[in-house]
């Protein structure tokens, strides 16, 4: 007879229902909620959210890729004025946790994002300090331990919140970056972010890609999110959010056995925009398939 499936986590202290949350930059409130309910995710995670308007990259800014996709769609975001009055409210209407990603061009810029959100219902606030789209900021406050220390050390004065620390795995040891925004006060990280890649269009001899370069996503992605994760979680002590190219409940599974204690789902739901709900309900299968009463029970099953 299999076990009841207890599939709640906690993250930095908020209590979700399943360890399934949204991949920041894949998700929209309207466009997702048209297609399943979103309280049935175990957290929501925003696109990133800035102090003021970003426009973004100039298009083209997406293309497709052997095992996945490159995006340099730049963080176009209407700014936290226009996110605060009119899409956090209707975000805190599914009772699920809700994240925050927040952007900034430097660290002033995120202080300020962070500030804003403090005396809102935000659950949590996710710092993208990994975005390979910008050119100002991103990658290199999340290349440099120092920077990414900096950065982290700045806004954890400025809120709070739970602060998830998103990581880029464009770094040649990225235990190193966890280590650092670990001790400036990180409550939980996640990783990975998307790889720096490239395209060119051999008829038209030029870059796919308006900006040349994007953040490659997708499975082809996920050995390497795997492998990152698992070195993560042997060295800090923080809760790990994991995504790379999870496409089925299986997929998250491997995240979790490699130490993760949630999992982002992000690619997957561009071409199947049901794919969160669809990978919640496959784990449940693949944990009663096991035998697993809960996810702490899953995690501990990984042998080395």
């Amino acid at each position: 007879m299999s076990k009841t499936v207890d599939m709640r986590v906690t993250i930095a202290g908020v209590e979700w229902k399943n360890p399934v949350t949204t991949a920041s930059g894949t998700f929209e409130r309207e466009a997702s909620g048209a297609f399943y309910d979103l309280s049935a995710l175990g957290a929501l995670t925003t696109k990133g959210v800035a102090s003021e308007p970003w426009e973004g990259n100039l298009t083209p800014r997406i293309a497709e890729a052997y095992g996945g996709m490159l995006n340099a769609v730049g963080l176009q975001n209407p700014g936290m004025d226009v996110f605060l009055e009119k899409e956090l409210p209707l975000l805190k209407e599914y009772k699920t946790p809700v994240i925050v990603n927040i952007a900034g061009r430097s660290v002033e810029d995120y202080c300020r994002a962070a500030e804003r959100l403090e005396d809102s219902p935000a659950d949590m606030l996710e710092l993208n300090i990994s975005c390979p789209n910008v050119k100002e900021g991103g990658i290199g406050f999340g290349t440099d331990p120092k920077m990414a220390a900096r950065v982290t050390a700045a806004v954890r004065k400025a809120t709070g919140k739970p602060l998830i620390v998103k990581l880029t795995p464009n770094v040649t040891d990225i235990v190193q970056i966890a280590k650092a925004v670990e001790g400036e006060g990180a409550d939980a990280l996640s990783l990975i972010n998307t790889l720096l890649g490239m395209r060119i269009d051999v008829e038209r001899k030029r870059p796919v890609l308006a900006n040349k370069m994007g953040g490659f996503s997708g499975p082809a992605v996920k050995p390497v999110a795997v492998r990152m994760v698992y070195q993560v979680s042997r060295a800090v002590s923080l809760p790990i959010i994991g995504l790379g190219g999870i496409m089925t409940g299986e997929d998250a599974a491997e995240f979790l056995l490699a130490g993760a204690d949630a999992v982002a789902v992000g690619t997957a739901a561009l071409t199947d925009p049901t794919a969160p709900v669809r990978i919640v309900k496959e784990l449940r299968s693949y944990m009663e398939r096991q035998n697993f009463s809960s996810i702490r029970e899953l995690k501990e099953a990984f042998s080395e």
